[in-house]
């Protein structure tokens, strides 16, 4: 190892960019040389973009360039995707060079999860960056002025959602939303419009408190959604989906929520894998890499009755604080510390000025819960940019 250890943090996520905040306070200058990498110049606030992928808010709201958050001085930013893990050399692959590490940490985010099912690949879309949603919202209000032309083709006003958890519930609340806005703008008729939410496991938000959950649905349902629930999506067509027992529902928009993999980079570096993810030790470490930690969608958590936690911002933030400590600690020759998580609540909206919540052991509906949605966001903000950050984002949020 060199004089000065060389940390390398692919991806800047929430796991990424925490880490990259607590090395940056921890670390005095010159003890540790520390490069983040990242495909885009900024980082985006994944649990916001159900927003403008429906339409109701602009895309540039949920990003936040790279270079307001670090400092120059003590973290070097490169922009590009990496190609390639080498743990064996203790190198990355970049598509335009590549960087050799003492300490790595990997945090890439994950990829759609499509359980093999035919066609979700190529004809549904995913809220996954800001370049999908873009593309997302644009498509829905290409659908409005294509029924106009051809106004026979109610396919083109059916807007099917596959998966009822976190991300399509929050999506198809701000969806039900935009619908009346842009059935005024197109002059189309409300009463054609179709939102369908289809999800195969027998409740909308599993694992969520089940009387929040049936309220959530009756919201939802007063918005024009109508649920399919205990329904598998069989295949995705380019004209719909077939669900169930050959039943065909004909849309133009199939957005897929369903699920999220690891990265399949992590199973070509030949890490030990389940869904692309690893199963990581007590300090987040890779097993049998000392040198190597596994963060957010990357990483395999399991809680104490042995089932693996989602991955969530709230735990990637937590493993990116814990990460910063451990390499702090190891640069140092200071014990390390375990990853525990602790929940400190969930809040999913509905859309306006709706949401359903449970933080400090209490549940929380309607509009109490959507003010507990934005105080998260807000700290969120505050969390990585202070103050400054949460005058110029917070009022979108």
């Amino acid at each position: 190892m060199s004089s000065i250890p060389k940390i390398v943090i692919l991806g800047a996520g929430y796991g990424g960019v925490l880490t990259s905040l607590r090395l940056q306070k921890e670390l005095n200058y010159n003890e540790a040389d520390v490069t983040l990498v990242n495909k885009h110049d900024y980082h985006y606030i994944t649990t916001h973009l159900h927003m403008p992928a429906a339409g109701t808010d602009n895309p540039e709201n949920a990003r936040v360039n790279i270079s307001k958050l670090i400092d120059e001085f003590k973290i070097d930013f490169v922009k590009s995707t990496v190609v390639q893990i080498r743990p064996q050399d203790r190198k990355v692959i970049l598509e335009d060079g590549t960087l050799s590490y003492d300490y790595l940490i990997v945090g890439l985010g994950g990829e759609p999860e499509t359980f093999g099912i035919p066609g979700l690949g190529e004809h549904a879309m995913n809220i996954r960056s800001i370049n999908s949603v873009r593309l997302i919202r644009e498509h829905i209000e290409y659908q409005f002025a294509r029924f106009k032309r051809e106004p026979h083709r109610t396919d083109f006003l059916t807007f099917i959602v596959g998966g009822a958890g976190f991300t399509g519930i929050e999506f198809i609340g701000e969806l039900a939303d935009r619908i009346p806005e842009l059935c005024k703008q197109f002059d189309v008729d409300t009463s054609l419009v179709k939102i369908i939410n289809i999800e195969a496991a027998p409740t909308a938000l599993p694992g969520f408190d089940p009387e929040l959950v049936e309220y959530a649905m009756q919201v939802l349902q007063k918005k024009g959604v109508t649920f399919r629930i205990g329904t598998a999506i069989k295949e995705c067509t380019p004209d719909g989906v077939v669900v169930g027992e050959g039943e065909e529902i004909k849309s133009q928009t199939v957005i897929w929520t369903g699920g999220v993999r690891g990265n399949r980079l992590i199973e070509e570096a030949g890490f030990e894998t389940m869904r692309g993810r690893v199963k990581v030790d007590e300090f987040l470490r890779a097993p049998g890499h000392e040198n190597i930690y596994i963060l957010g969608d990357n990483s395999l958590v399991f809680n104490p009755e042995g089932r693996p936690y989602p991955p969530t911002a709230q735990m990637a933030m937590q493993q990116g604080v814990n990460c910063a400590h451990n390499l702090v600690a190891s640069i140092r020759n200071q014990p390390l510390k375990t990853y525990t998580y602790v929940s400190k609540g969930t809040v999913a909206s509905l859309g306006k000025g709706e949401a359903i919540g449970v933080a400090f052991g209490k549940k929380y509906k309607g509009r109490l819960a959507a003010w507990l949605k934005k105080a998260i966001d807000l700290r969120y903000l505050f969390i990585i940019g202070g103050i400054p950050l949460v005058l110029r984002k917070g009022k979108f949020l």
